[in-house]
């Protein structure tokens, strides 16, 4: 391990200009008191991911809070081994949770990142940079659920002919690019098409709620099931459940790699879309999703270019959006009856469990179902290595981190993994695939719905 106090001091002397450049403008918009509330005591760095795999202080957040705001205060330079530390962040939040003294991470790191990108186009507002597999793929396609369903036909073709895995054996895969060969290695045995869910889908019995569901974009084209499993869900708790159709991209994807403008746009879209007004919450299964949502009126107010109006607007949004699971938990589940013989074990999803701090509630909603065997999990809130499209742009990192959460699930013994977030999902998968595991990833949702049907699990 380095010494938490030299690492990150170093790297700054070494990067000290003399007078300020331009780089060192970036993050001056942040607001610097956010710096101040670091005292650096260091209980962060055992929550950190990417400190436990490193052991670097620069890695660690009070490592990268120091040279944030190094950059603001003109001593650092914003070189490639700076930023080279700041990329490896997974953004999950974890030191919030740990911290004291109540540090809001997610509010410098991210307004950081959009600046910086704002630097590197040369001020634009944020588009896409010139690489390719940024600007086609994560901006062109992940954030488009029709194009993403159009674009997952060939895989669903290729699985049912077991082509897919003819492929792997032959080793033709590896004359992809590597970051398709990720997608393509992440990818899970996919369901059959589930189509859309209608614009309304009436309550069970008394009517207890009329809530907006959001659909997202990869987690819709890829676990389709899982939001019909969520909407029969909310159907069986007395929730009318409205399924608006220009909803759009919670804007994660654009505004965690610094592209503030599109994020705007999708939130304002969303925002108008779901008429919160009329709603008494806006229901999200994806952790991720459900932060960015929750964090508009945060991304409004950091935003160089949004109008107050639109604060105002995305604020009133976001104070509306609740996760599945805490939702249920507020209105009062009703128990599911349907019994589900199997052992299961739960893993935090980063920005459930820290950005919107959702942890007892989906434990206690799966304690509902009957004869289910609810297992702990060792490092549950540590990160799996998803976060987002991590696990494509830092594949080494993302790897290391996802061995050491699948050996911590092996060792439960568990059947069923359970977790709140489409990512966390994927990166799962593959890796108990890469091991020759393929245990049963799921969704509380997932669970819940089969046990208020009576149903049993697709295991083998």
């Amino acid at each position: 391990m380095t010494d938490p106090s030299a690492t990150a001091r170093s790297t700054t002397e070494a990067s000290s200009a003399d007078s300020k450049s331009e780089e060192s403008l970036v993050g001056s918009n942040i607001d610097y008191t956010r710096f101040l509330d670091c005292v650096h005591c260091g209980l962060c760095t055992s929550f950190c991911p990417t400190y436990l795999e490193t052991g670097n202080e620069n890695d660690s957040p009070r490592g990268r809070i120091y040279l944030m705001r190094g950059v603001v205060d003109g001593r650092v330079n914003l070189t490639d081994s700076v930023q080279r530390h700041l990329d490896l962040c997974l953004d999950c939040r974890s030191c919030e949770t740990a911290c004291p003294s109540g540090v809001q991470y997610g509010r410098l790191i991210e307004p950081f990142r959009v600046d910086a990108q704002r630097n590197a186009t040369g001020g634009a507002k944020g588009g896409p940079n010139g690489d390719w597999f940024q600007r086609l793929v994560l901006y062109g396609l992940f954030p488009y659920p029709a194009r993403m369903r159009l674009a997952l036909w060939p895989m669903r073709i290729m699985q049912s002919l077991g082509l897919d895995r003819l492929i792997d054996k032959s080793g033709l895969n590896r004359l992809l690019p590597e970051k398709l060969r990720r997608m393509q290695s992440l990818l899970p045995p996919l369901q059959p098409s589930t189509g859309r869910l209608p614009e309304l889908l009436p309550a069970k019995g008394r009517r207890r709620a009329r809530v907006g569901l959001f659909t997202g974009c990869v987690a819709d084209a890829v676990f389709g099931q899982t939001n019909w499993a969520t909407a029969r869900v909310l159907q069986e708790n007395g929730c009318d459940v409205v399924v608006p159709r220009n909803q759009v991209c919670c804007g994660a994807i654009h505004y965690h790699s610094g592209s503030e403008g599109p994020a705007l746009e999708f939130a304002e879209t969303n925002s108008n879309a779901f008429s919160a007004d009329e709603l008494d919450a806006v229901i999200v299964n994806v952790a991720g999703c459900g932060s960015m949502l929750k964090d508009y009126g945060h991304m409004a107010e950091e935003s160089s270019t949004a109008a107050s109006r639109t604060y105002e607007v995305l604020e009133g949004f976001s104070g509306k959006v609740r996760d599945a699971a805490e939702f249920l938990a507020e209105l009062g589940p009703i128990a599911p009856q349907g019994p589900i013989r199997k052992k299961a074990t739960y893993h935090d999803a980063c920005h459930l469990v820290h950005a919107q701090q959702v942890r007892d509630q989906p434990r206690k909603l799966l304690e509902l179902i009957p004869e289910l065997e609810l297992v702990p999990l060792a490092e549950s809130e540590i990160c799996c290595g998803a976060a987002g499209s991590y696990n494509l742009t830092e594949p080494e990192m993302a790897d290391q981190l996802g061995r050491r959460k699948r050996e911590n699930i092996l060792r439960t013994g568990a059947e069923i993994v359970v977790t709140g977030n489409a990512g966390c999902s994927l990166q799962i998968q593959s890796m108990l695939r890469s091991a020759k595991r393929p245990l049963w990833v799921a969704h509380p949702m997932d669970l819940l719905d089969l046990s208020y049907r009576g149903l049993a699990p697709p295991l083998s």
